[in-house]
């Protein structure tokens, strides 16, 4: 436990930056799974409607994205890696 009041402090920072960044990258998770099972729904079943769907899902987890890397939460690299990954489940459909 902290013996002095900086020790104390910095302990409960870290436990609300921990829990910060933990709902960022839930969160994250959570969309690029969304976006991956619209873009599955959209590869059996090509509409305009799905394809809306897809680019509001993609942008939405981009977003997300780009927020947490400027948050500090994600790397710059480890967010690139992710949004590169998302647009290459797109690639091959044409859209």
């Amino acid at each position: 436990m902290a013996n002095n009041k900086s020790a104390l402090k910095r302990a409960q920072i870290a436990e609300r930056n921990r829990l910060r960044n933990k709902s960022y990258k839930s969160a994250v998770k959570t969309l690029m799974k969304k976006y991956l099972s619209a873009v599955d729904a959209y590869k059996a079943n090509p509409s305009t409607e799905l394809k809306d769907d897809v680019a509001a899902k993609m942008s939405e987890a981009y977003s997300k994205i780009d927020k947490a890397v400027k948050r500090g939460v994600l790397h710059p690299n480890n967010g690139a890696r992710k949004k590169a990954r998302l647009a290459s489940k797109l690639k091959p459909l044409n859209i």
